[in-house]
């Protein structure tokens, strides 16, 4: 008997030896070996770890990709003791990164996890281009926008998320993406016709064998994240507008809170903060053409800190879709994904 049995997959060369079979026993029986394949040999850049940036990396270390480089040049601070898991009390003022190192290693240690300090705008190009997998958080518009017109250039898969307090997003720019998925498998009706028991012929039509399945292959295409954040809605109809998630208007107003003041809004600690938002509000929907009140004023007081509920619920999508994107197996969300934590409410929008 061979100890320490490997199967090798000759067209990425992806090794998965015995006991990581036994670790994702449960992973490969759930999407199948050729697909734990390609996330053991798929490398994933995580830029910002904060509380989702903590519950993104838990899933990606889980799920058993080859390695993950978090990247974050900020310290650990008071904020971060309410849903950042992987740093502790000790860690106060050390950098973030590096501190949550250690515990994500422990998670499992057959995925390597390294730190980056440096800080994301430091980075040359050719930085992000030995990766097969960008995750940014915590980011500027202008950094979103750079870096995932970096990785489209490059052919490398990008996501971009935050939470901002009770509200999370999530977006997805796969490029060209090809995946396969399992559908019912269709059963033509016979050429002849069937005749019923009271001697009518029986109508020919397809029917769907809900037991049985059948692997098609897809394509999607994505768009970029600047496409989508400047997209024109004011030709939409009024029913399509009433139905559009309003966290998508509350981004746009983050970023560019963000963008001016060089911070996220802070209105817990200084409640003439809410003031301002209410005023880029406007200035957004203005230059939608769109009425306000797409926006009611109560959002500026519900979308400071990162809520660790909604932290989780949106480090899981993003997880999941990280997952689906490196082993092609099943639809990704095309392009964006909203949660609002108030209403306990998520959606799927594209924006192009």
């Amino acid at each position: 008997m061979v100890e320490n049995p490997r199967v090798t997959d000759e067209q990425n060369g992806a090794v998965i030896t015995e006991d990581e079979a036994a670790l994702y026993d449960r992973q490969i029986r759930l999407w199948g070996l050729d697909a734990q394949k390609r996330l053991r040999a798929s490398r994933v850049l995580l830029v910002g770890i904060k509380g989702l940036g903590a519950e993104i990396c838990k899933n990606l270390v889980l799920s058993g990709v080859k390695s993950v480089t978090i990247v974050d040049p900020n310290p650990v601070n008071e904020e971060d003791f309410v849903s950042q898991f992987l740093v502790q009390r000790q860690d106060l003022g050390k950098n973030r990164a590096e501190c949550s190192l250690q515990r994500a290693q422990q998670l499992n240690p057959m995925v390597e996890v390294t730190a980056d300090v440096e800080d994301i705008s430091n980075k040359d190009d050719s930085f992000f281009q030995q990766f097969d997998l960008v995750v940014a958080t915590n980011c500027s518009a202008d950094q979103l926008i750079h870096v995932n017109e970096v990785c489209h250039a490059n052919e490398v898969k990008f996501f971009a998320a935050d939470v901002f307090g009770f509200y999370g997003f999530m977006f997805a720019d796969l490029g060209k993406h090809k995946y396969v998925e399992e559908k019912p498998k269709v059963i033509k009706a016979a050429e002849k016709k069937n005749t019923r028991s009271d001697g009518e012929p029986e109508a020919k039509r397809q029917k769907i064998d809900v037991n049985e399945t059948t692997v098609v292959q897809e394509f999607a295409e994505f768009f970029r994240l600047k496409a989508a954040l400047t997209a024109k809605l004011d030709n939409k109809p009024a029913k399509i507008l009433k139905r559009l998630p309003s966290v998508y208007f509350i981004v746009k107003v983050i970023l560019r809170f963000q963008s001016q003041y060089g911070r996220l809004p802070q209105t817990n600690k200084n409640p003439k903060e809410k003031e301002h938002l209410l005023v880029l509000r406007d200035e957004v929907m203005k230059e939608l053409n769109l009425d306000q009140t797409l926006l009611p004023d109560e959002f500026a007081s519900h979308c400071t800190a990162q809520v660790s509920p909604v932290c989780a619920i949106v480090g899981g999508v993003v997880g999941q879709e990280v997952v689906k994107a490196v082993s092609g197996k099943d639809a990704p969300l095309n392009n964006f994904f909203f949660y609002d934590g108030l209403e306990g409410h998520g959606s799927v929008e594209c924006f192009k």
